[in-house]
């Protein structure tokens, strides 16, 4: 018997599948842009920074990149409250995702540190700067513009993986669809309208990216 599609039973459940979008946005908003700050300066640490700093970043880069998101999320939203640090499910899930995109987005920028002209170095001490403001004014830009593609990519993969905080109760977009799946019993419409959604959030999330890079770092015209 062929199965039958109907879309219609899914239209009562519009402002859940709104709110599942507006949360997953705001998880990644927010765990974004906390998350490349850590990895700012997670790559300073490893490629310019102290010693004995080094060691630390480097043994929490490999903890986080090799152990999965789930347990990472798990060990907070379970683990810290035994320690008495009491977390809401919304907390838990944006503090896991700063954790896990640090991690990656550490290794990411520290490669287009790596990738500057030992040039730029002298140029920023040349002018009198510390090491920090060397590393601000003078490295940091075209280190990340370097490596804005491969930020972007990640960001989107930390998105997609925010699918899993609906195992802690986060009304995400995940748990919006398996809530109403579990009320319609049509599982194929209410994953493939998630499945579109999440599409179409990957897109504007790139578009977004891809607009703030061009901000950020705008081409030089050429003079002729």
């Amino acid at each position: 018997m062929a199965y039958s599609f109907d879309f219609s039973s899914l239209a009562d459940y519009g402002p859940v599948l709104a709110k599942g979008v507006a949360i997953t946005v705001e998880l990644i908003v927010v765990g974004g842009a906390l998350g490349v700050g850590l990895g700012i300066a997670c790559a300073w640490a490893k490629a310019l920074g102290p010693r004995w700093l080094r060691p630390i970043v480097s043994a929490y880069v490999e903890l986080i990149r090799n152990t999965p998101f789930l347990i990472q999320l798990f060990f907070i939203f379970f683990g810290l409250p035994a320690i008495g640090v009491g977390l809401t499910e919304m907390q838990a899930a944006i503090l896991a995702m700063v954790i896990n995109l640090g991690a990656y987005a550490c290794e990411i920028i520290r490669a287009g540190i790596e990738a500057t002209p030992r040039g730029q170095f002298e140029a920023g001490a040349s002018l009198a700067m510390s090491p920090i403001q060397t590393f601000r004014h003078v490295v940091l830009v075209p280190a990340l513009q370097k490596i804005w593609p491969a930020l972007t990519s990640q960001i989107v993969i930390v998105m997609f993986g925010s699918a899993v905080c609906s195992q802690i109760s986060v009304e995400e977009l995940t748990f919006a669809a398996n809530f109403i799946q579990s009320r319609t019993f049509r599982a194929f419409e209410s994953y493939i309208v998630a499945t579109v959604l999440y599409l179409l959030l990957a897109v504007l999330l790139r578009q977004v990216m891809r607009g703030l890079g061009l901000f950020l770092f705008p081409r030089r015209r050429k003079t002729t």
